[in-house]
């Protein structure tokens, strides 16, 4: 049994690039795999491993300047669910693309799992979902709005047009594990909207402590691991990934016409060429011979 852990936080790093050699050292050390992301706003990830490693990997982040806090979510997966390890500098640990925001100056109001169904049943609130349009595809809130975004530096431009529609409404927001409100919620307040919401520790905790026959959760929720989807009392669910397009398809989908292993599937059929197909078969082909030869190609691990 692998542990999890979905990790994020936000605090100055005068050198990120700094960080990095000490990072992969020590989750190297405890056989830790995943992505860690890291820039001057802080670090955001999600690794998988042995308990013990997990856990040294975990206290060396938190002795990092500023990071005693780390807002850290666990769960669990029978198969590792990382083939390797990542440790990436970026620019942002969460991409909205508005240099202006800054989570530690103010975000929205935190609401407890526990307190969620009450606060985004009330009339006067509109309930708007942050992540990207194929994750909403699987699952959301009862009644949540959907961007349709195709990527988070999306979401203000989706603001703009639309907030028209959110006049003397109360704004409550939500995303896989956080992270992606801390911004969001900062963003819409220096737009001017004060009664902002966002539910703490994301879906994921969600549905972690709230009972599945409490919940307004409908679906699944998409998870960046080899599990690719989760349901209450984080649950694998059913979902695997279309590795021609990296989005979430259901075990029947590969009886669908357009569903080539490797290929394409439903989704992306008509997105490709032809001349992406025969790579993306190409690509395949090594991918059958390297497992024939008992080696695991990168390309198929599930990432």
């Amino acid at each position: 049994m692998y542990q999890i852990a979905a990790l994020y936080h936000f605090t100055p790093f005068a050198d990120p690039a700094a960080l990095k050699l000490g990072l992969v050292a020590r989750a190297e050390a405890g056989d830790v795999t995943g992505t860690l992301l890291i820039a001057r706003e802080g670090i955001n990830g999600t690794v998988a491993g042995p308990e013990a490693g997990v856990a040294a990997l975990l206290e060396y982040i938190r002795a990092l300047p500023g990071c005693a806090d780390l807002e850290v979510k666990f769960s669990t997966a029978e198969a590792r669910p990382f083939a390797r390890l990542k440790v990436r500098l970026k620019k942002e640990i969460v991409t909205l693309g508005q240099p202006e925001v800054d989570p530690r100056a103010r975000t929205g109001h935190y609401v407890e799992p526990a307190e969620w169904n009450a606060l985004i049943q009330a009339p006067d609130v509109a309930v708007i979902d942050t992540r990207n349009a194929y994750e909403v595809a699987i699952g959301s809130f009862e009644g949540a709005i959907d961007p349709g975004t195709e990527s988070f530096r999306d979401f203000p431009a989706w603001w703009e047009a639309n907030k028209h529609r959110f006049h003397n409404k109360r704004i409550a927001m939500f995303c896989t594990g956080g992270i992606r409100c801390e911004k969001s919620t900062n963003w819409l307040i220096g737009q001017g909207v004060e009664e902002v919401y966002h539910l703490k520790g994301g879906i994921l905790k969600y549905l972690e402590e709230v009972p599945e026959a409490e919940s307004t959760w409908q679906g699944e929720c998409f998870v960046f691991d080899g599990r690719v989807s989760v349901g209450h009392g984080l649950a694998e669910g059913p979902h695997e990934l279309c590795h021609a397009c990296r989005r979430p398809i259901l075990p029947e989908d590969r009886a669908r016409p357009e569903f080539e292993e490797g290929v394409a599937c439903h989704h992306c059929a008509a997105e490709t060429s032809a001349e992406d197909k025969a790579r993306f078969r190409e690509r395949q082909r090594q991918i059958a011979l390297a497992r024939a030869r008992g080696e695991r190609h990168l390309a198929g691990s599930g990432e």
